[in-house]
């Protein structure tokens, strides 16, 4: 079984939002795959999403309120076949952080999505729930270029 661990800064925005389209995008797919979410700082080790995360991944029939917040913790990256982040800054932390027996193989999300190569989820923890719509639009997306590489790699 192929795991997925979803990297952002805090866990309680991009993160569990791409961990929700994930696992939907899967699911439609009838994939089985491990899939969870972390973060790089731990601020909101423990929490729930964010509000208005959970309102935009319902709003797209996901629930993702039974999500907490975690730190990635070393054993993820042999725990996990593919980190994946969610913008360069945290993929620039996972790379400092990265043990070096890791087995993982780290990417950013918007890698798998044609023509957004090197780019970051758009971040809307300052903004409003436009801000979600963006970012749950991006890691939609980008969890279905993930799923297309998944099956052919």
């Amino acid at each position: 079984m192929t795991s997925v661990l979803l990297v952002c800064l805090g866990n309680i925005c991009r993160s569990p939002m791409a961990e929700g389209a994930l696992r939907q995008a899967a699911a439609a797919r009838g994939l089985d795959l491990l899939i969870d979410s972390a973060g790089t700082g731990g601020w909101h080790a423990g929490d729930p999403p964010d509000a208005r995360a959970m309102a935009t991944a319902r709003a797209h029939g996901v629930d993702i309120s039974g999500l907490r917040g975690r730190v990635v913790q070393p054993e993820d990256f042999r725990r996990f076949d593919l980190i994946v982040a969610l913008d360069r800054a945290n993929l620039r932390d996972l790379r400092a952080v990265e043990p070096y027996d890791s087995t993982a193989q780290l990417s950013l999300l918007l890698d798998h999505v044609p023509g957004r190569t090197g780019q970051s989820v758009a971040d809307p923890y300052t903004g409003d729930l436009d801000d979600f719509a963006l970012t749950w639009a991006e890691v939609s997306v980008a969890a279905e270029g993930l799923l297309d590489w998944i099956e052919t790699t």
